[in-house]
């Protein structure tokens, strides 16, 4: 397992422990006040003037805490099966509960501070330490177009990462959008929701893309790899020109985290007063739409 799939892998285990309502975690300023400790004003002025490297790793931390948090109960619970103690075990985890707390109201201020970072948090699904990753990593001023965003997350299909070579992709920044598209996946049910709407309707689109057979020189190539040679349902589906359920809910994902970004940087750029006077709105006729959709949430400054 390399260390991309590792870290997808840590997103999956913290969304299973995630807020249903605001999609962030468990320890939510909103949905458990109860359970958040408040930072204290100068704490609060440094999280509103912390630099893109600190925020980074600020989100690094929290993601590690949420990790440990998760560990930590599930201990406990395999202590108490056993009828074991476990109050040392308790402690530990009101530690881990704590720092993650802290973290949490930080990144929160953090994003918050930021005019992109509040139209962010305005989409459903996308909560406060998920923005402050993206504004910590996505440096607009070097991202000209939507497409430079796509490459850095991991998202250009052009781009190989051969053995022995620099990874050509920010791997965080790809488990973030791994985040948010699971995130658009859980919530599109929401009548809050935005994204999810449009990731099931690009779900279906793909579906009758693969029973109509447009992807078997794609199912074609990944069985070349050779990588398929036990009989499996992936391998089952390949033979047969179409891909596997899998890899259609991927793209759907996929196709809707491009959309936000596309809007994050059309949003963000408009913010600055950056957008380029000739540039012309994402069409989605290139990811199979054939009109144009706009931001949702946009700040009242840009109406």
């Amino acid at each position: 397992m390399n260390n991309v799939e590792e870290l997808e892998l840590e997103s999956i285990q913290g969304l299973e422990d995630s807020c249903p309502d605001c999609f962030s975690t468990m320890i939510c300023p909103s949905c458990n006040p109860e359970e958040m400790t408040a930072i204290d004003k100068d704490m609060r002025n440094l999280a509103r003037m912390a630099s893109d490297q600190e925020a980074r790793f600020l989100v690094d931390n929290y993601y590690m805490a949420q990790g440990n948090r998760i560990r930590a109960a599930s201990q406990i619970r395999d202590c108490k099966k056993e009828g074991e103690s476990t109050e040392l075990l308790e402690v530990n985890l009101n530690n881990f509960r704590f720092a993650e707390n802290q973290l949490f109201k930080i990144l929160d201020e953090y994003s918050n501070s930021k005019e992109l970072g509040v139209w962010a948090r305005s989409i459903h699904g996308i909560g406060p330490v998920i923005t402050a990753g993206l504004l910590a990593h996505i440096d607009l001023d070097i991202a000209k177009t939507p497409a430079s965003i796509w490459r850095f997350a991991g998202y250009d299909p052009t781009s190989e990462w051969k053995k022995n070579e620099k990874r050509p992709f920010n791997a965080k920044l790809k488990v973030l959008c791994f985040k948010i598209g699971e995130s658009f996946e859980k919530v599109q049910n929401s009548d809050k929701d935005f994204y999810g709407h449009l990731l099931a309707q690009r779900k279906e689109y793909e579906i009758a893309n693969n029973e109509s057979g447009k992807y078997a020189e794609t199912a074609e190539k990944a069985l070349s790899t050779g990588s398929y040679k036990k009989e499996t349902v992936a391998k089952k589906a390949y033979e047969s020109g179409t891909l596997p359920a899998g890899q259609i809910r991927m793209r759907a994902k996929r196709w809707a985290v491009k959309l936000f970004l596309s809007h994050y940087w059309e949003v963000g750029k408009a913010l600055s007063g950056d957008l380029p006077s000739d540039w012309k709105p994402w069409v989605i006729a290139i990811g199979g739409h054939q009109k144009y959709v706009s931001p949702p949430n946009k700040p009242p400054s840009l109406m």
